[in-house]
């Protein structure tokens, strides 16, 4: 089953560079689209899709869930562009250009952005002044619809946050169990395919290398060898992430369950020849760079689709997304690699001439405090490697976890398909009964003024 969702009406709205301060006056266009055909009039609700890292238009039509229950709900859909992101550049060509005009990209202006975005659509579409306002969003999407809900309660009446690692911050979840769940994908999937590709780190000859895997580019020194390693690394962690039971084309196009399918290369004795591994290993990675068989060569500087700013991730992560992850090549299949907090800041200095707050996501947001907060579902895919830093129990009623034990990367955002595990229609479904308790039980705020 294939779907394509069409947002309808796409807009920009003016918005402030800079809303907690006053020395920076300016404004950029921040660029939203709303879907209004199934909405009811007056007041019927709005879910609003917290915008990511990358362009809007393609994490609109990736949540196919919203389009699912748009009737149902008679909903009105917004999809929020990230400021920095797509074409909601708030300095134009110049955005990008150094650490001055970067420094307005944090998660706390964009959720600033996401109020003033609603509150502005409330004054101005007739009839929409008391709808009830749900955010959703996945992976960072996620935890911004989370955060939204915390920070923003007067504006969002709840959040979905899907696949959201609001934890996976310093010393609130182990470094390693991010990449323990990546191995155990693998270890599932075929006999040996975690050993295969723990011993395939071992890699040697250039030449062969660069010829086996059709690399665009010829590998030709240590240096080569270390951003090889990374690339394939990244890779396996890439179909962790989207080992969904149907073909898809999120970060790739990739065919049902990729990660089965990548395992039948590398199920190998332990007596096999590094050379018969490594063509195994280059069969392997080109199930996810070259289903289709269109491309001609593998760039190890790629990873992932272009809708992604990953520059802006990078910033972000440099910052306030301080995300620590570590090997150990023991429980997860992995060179070894220790968390090294100060050789990250270095590194983020000489690319940004910023240096991270390792602390500050946990005090801005909570961190593991969050139980003064409500109306919150926190969805995690057992599959998913983000699941390590998710919320994957209940904290309180209304802070709820679901889990999705055969469920990738946010799967319950995307649109249903017949091959779906019952374990994401039975999310779904919880989902779509809290929604609707949280519609029928939301305040009622008075039409008119009271008489004094």
């Amino acid at each position: 089953m294939r779907h394509t969702a069409v947002c309808v009406y796409e807009h920009t709205q003016d918005y402030t560079i800079d809303h907690f301060g006053f020395l920076e006056d300016g404004t950029f266009k921040q660029r939203y689209l709303v879907a209004d055909k199934h909405w009811k009039q007056p007041d019927g609700p709005i879910l609003f899709y917290t915008g990511n890292e990358g362009d809007i238009t393609w994490f609109c039509n990736n949540t196919g869930f919203m389009w699912e229950i748009a009737e149902e709900f008679g909903a009105m859909l917004v999809f929020a562009e990230h400021r920095y992101y797509g074409e909601s550049l708030p300095f134009g060509q110049d955005s990008y250009s150094d650490s001055k005009h970067l420094n307005y990209l944090t998660s706390e202006q964009a959720l600033a952005d996401f109020a003033v975005l609603i509150q502005n659509l409330k004054n101005t579409i007739p009839r929409a002044v008391h709808s009830p306002v749900i955010a959703i969003g996945g992976s960072y999407g996620g935890m911004l619809a989370a955060w939204f809900r915390m920070k923003y309660p007067n504006v969002v009446l709840g959040a979905l946050a899907a696949s959201a690692p609001i934890w996976q911050f310093p010393d609130m979840v182990p470094c390693g169990d991010f990449y323990k769940i990546v191995t155990q994908d693998f270890a599932r999937s075929g006999h040996n395919c975690d050993a295969n590709i723990r011993k395939s780190m071992e890699t040697s000859g250039l030449q062969w290398l660069s010829e086996e895997f059709s690399l665009c580019a010829p590998l030709k020194s240590v240096m080569d060898i270390a951003i090889f390693k990374n690339w394939l690394q990244e890779t396996w962690v890439n179909l962790a992430m989207v080992d969904y039971p149907y073909e898809a084309n999120f970060l790739q196009p990739l065919p049902p369950w990729p990660i089965q399918v990548v395992c039948k290369y590398l199920g190998f004795d332990p007596t096999v020849s590094d050379y018969q591994l490594l063509h195994g290993v280059s069969q392997a990675a080109k199930v996810y760079y070259n289903y289709t068989g269109s491309s001609s060569c593998l760039n190890i500087s790629q990873t992932a689709t272009g809708s992604l700013g990953l520059l802006g991730w990078f910033y972000q992560a440099c910052t306030e997304m301080v995300m620590p992850m570590c090997t150990d090549g023991v429980q997860d299949m992995f060179e070894p690699e220790e968390w090294n907090f100060q050789a990250f800041s270095d590194e983020c200095n000489a690319m940004f001439g910023v240096r991270p707050r390792a602390d500050w996501a946990g005090i801005v947001y909570g961190g593991k405090d969050i139980i003064a907060h409500s109306n919150i579902i926190f969805s995690n895919g057992g599959l998913d490697p983000w699941s390590a830093g998710g919320v994957t129990y209940n904290i309180t009623d209304s802070l709820i976890s679901i889990m999705i034990p055969d469920g990738a990367h946010h799967l319950d955002l995307r649109y249903s398909n017949d091959n779906d595990p019952p374990s994401v229609r039975e999310a779904r479904a919880l989902e779509v009964k809290y929604f609707r308790e949280w519609i029928n039980h939301a305040p009622k705020t008075p039409r008119t003024a009271p008489t004094p």
